[in-house]
């Protein structure tokens, strides 16, 4: 699709699988300001984008836009040493000043006041945002501002630490201000304490091989890469604080082992988890890492994940006709979106721009374009910490996401039967997103009771590892259902995947299901016209092997309708059930029922031999344990 503005000519010498260089990343932050900045107010303090209201209300959307562009305008300028063309920082500083100058009249102009969460609390998101961008242009704003608009600046933003966060990232927001107002001299008890409070949550979410939880629960998603770690590290390299930089920049190197394995060969990020509106700011924490040394990429690596990311989505629609970015995944798609989500929300792409704090000269720019790990080998990775099984494929380019750890359900609340499509399911991929709610759920193992169907809510993870080629998951989680009885006592499902290749054995074991109960399987979601295929078979506990194919008439952020493949088979008391699933492109998609020979379940053990190699799998449910032998 078109881009709506000027872009230099692809240098496929310097970039030669995307094109891209900065001069690109600088002509598509200059681009999306420019159309944002159509839609700003007269005195540039609140930027009203078309599109649905989010539930904090317009003047806070119109918050958010002023916010989240000033932060692509901020890295822009920053990294090009006050190189200003378009007078970027003019705007954004008589913004402030009329923003700032009445908060929370009802006016024109004036900035909604940060309160706390649950009362007006999205203005505290947009602070972190705010106090970001006066940090890195502190030279040629803050410090040109007249000292009543700079009184007024932090009297607004000392909002964020009088005021009561989410129980999650939001606590970085007034760690944020804090470290702004410090570097500036503004510091004080105040300051330290909440950044103290920040840092120790911090610690308390640490979950190991570079994940953290987003709160005290187990939702893991980008929101590690484009928030918690994105502003410790930035602040410890702003603060020029080597202890601090090399705690947290060693956890960030740790989680890019991991992350830069979501990455398809074709750009696109692991469509997973909430907030998939901010596109292209799931590679923030990989440009990070190249910015401040701590990564474990090439240079040349970093640009291509960063560089397909920012490609593969403009490339597909993301840009409105204006060059506005749209709420959705490549055009408009509700279905990706939360009750939080606004017109503006998508601008927390600007995070991605972090890139261009490497000055031109440095080897992020400079180097010549490297394969992303996807496109060098088949890999399979596992990742205990957050109970995620990665696993990518280089004939397609495709990486799959097997999760046995991440929900998104705090720990106070109770099991519901709300079905959360970001989380819920047993896989995602860079080339398929979630069904809607209202659809047959895609990867999904559901128990039905007196023809009731449960949904999966809070997981718990039961262990994970690879090995050469190969790599396990395994969870278990409480049914639970919509109607009636919210849940069966004793009724657990048990779920082992196992990843070899394009395949995906996937193995289940019901607990304590009432007599005459069912049991579905589905799994990858695709839509007729695209050139993914999704296959399923079973192999042990089905009524028949074949699936049926489910419509999915909502589709998925990839096609406008889809299709689920399905298989049922009864249970009751404590039954195992087993299938093979495979995600491919292209007409070279394996013949599932060849895939594997002489299947044996014995009570909990499930062993099969693998075609292709004669390898040997052995998965036991008591313990949970996965053995993987060659001939």
């Amino acid at each position: 699709m078109s881009i709506p503005f000027d872009l230099p000519a692809d240098d496929h010498t310097l970039s030669p699988r995307t094109g891209y260089t900065r001069a690109h990343w600088e002509a598509v932050a200059d681009g999306l300001l420019t159309a944002a900045w159509r839609r700003a107010t007269p005195g540039g303090a609140l930027l009203h984008l078309p599109g649905r209201p989010s539930r904090s209300g317009v003047r806070s959307d119109g918050l958010e836009g002023y916010a989240r562009t000033f932060l692509a305008a901020a890295f822009r300028v920053a990294g090009a040493h006050d190189d200003d063309p378009h007078h970027l920082l003019e705007r954004y500083a008589d913004g402030l000043a009329a923003g700032t100058r009445t908060p929370g009249r009802d006016d024109t102009e004036s900035w909604p006041e940060i309160l706390d969460v649950d009362v007006q609390g999205q203005p505290m998101v947009e602070s972190a945002s705010v106090a970001l961008g006066l940090r890195l242009t502190a030279p040629w704003l803050w410090e040109k501002l007249d000292p009543a608009v700079q009184d007024r600046a932090e009297a607004w933003l000392r909002g964020a630490l009088r005021h009561t966060p989410a129980p999650n990232n939001w606590y970085l927001f007034p760690y944020t201000v804090a470290g702004f107002l410090e570097s500036v001299g503004r510091g004080d008890a105040e300051t330290a304490a909440a950044r103290e409070w920040a840092r120790d949550l911090l610690e308390s979410w640490y979950r190991g091989d570079g994940w953290y939880a987003d709160g005290d629960g187990r939702a893991f998603d980008h929101y590690n890469g484009w928030a918690l770690h994105l502003y410790p590290v930035l602040d410890a390299h702003l603060a020029g604080d080597a202890d601090a930089l090399a705690h947290h920049g060693g956890r960030l190197r740790a989680h890019l082992d991991g992350l830069s394995l979501m990455f398809g060969a074709d750009g696109a990020p692991l469509h997973f988890g909430r907030s998939l509106t901010y596109r292209f700011a799931a590679s923030a924490a990989v440009s990070l890492g190249a910015v401040t040394g701590h990564t474990p990429l090439t240079p040349g690596a970093s640009r291509r994940i960063a560089s397909g990311a920012l490609r593969h989505f403009l490339d597909r629609g993301a840009l409105t006709s204006e060059g506005l970015l749209s709420l959705g995944w490549y055009g408009p798609h509700e279905a990706s979106l939360q009750e939080y989500s606004g017109p503006a929300s998508p601008y927390w792409a600007s995070k991605a721009f972090v890139a261009l704090l490497a000055p031109a000269d440095h080897a992020l720019w400079t180097d010549t374009e490297e394969p992303a790990p996807v496109e060098e080998a088949d890999r399979v990775l596992s990742l205990p910490g957050p109970g995620l099984l990665l696993q990518a494929t280089r004939a397609d380019g495709t990486v799959r996401l097997h999760n046995h750890g991440s929900d998104h359900v705090r720990p106070h609340e109770g099991e519901s039967a709300a079905d959360d499509p970001h989380y819920g399911r047993l896989a995602y991929s860079t080339r398929t997103g979630p069904t809607a709610r209202a659809n047959a759920a895609d990867n999904h193992l559901s128990v039905e009771v007196n023809g009731r169907a449960s949904v999966r809510r809070r997981i718990h993870p039961l262990g994970a590892g690879h090995g050469d080629g190969w790599g396990w998951a395994a969870s278990w989680h409480r049914p639970v259902f919509v109607a009636g009885p919210t849940m069966v006592p004793g009724l657990r499902a048990e779920s082992v995947t196992v990843a070899l290749g394009s395949l995906e054995l996937r193995v289940h074991r019901v607990v304590g299901a009432p007599p005459g109960s069912r049991v579905t399987l589905t799994g990858w979601a695709t839509g007729p016209e695209e050139p993914t295929v999704s296959a399923l078979h079973g192999l042990y506990g089905w009524d028949d092997p074949a699936p049926e194919p489910v419509p999915a008439p909502q589709g998925t952020a990839w096609t406008p309708w889809a299709r689920v493949p399905r298989l049922t088979g009864g249970c009751g008391g404590t039954t195992v059930h087993v299938a093979l699933a495979c995600l491919t492109t292209g007409p070279d998609a394996p013949p599932l029922e060849r895939a594997v020979t002489d299947v044996r379940v014995d009570g909990g053990t499930v062993e099969l031999t693998w075609t292709r190699d004669g390898s040997r799998t052995r998965v036991s449910f008591e313990p949970p344990e996965v053995r993987h032998t060659r001939p």
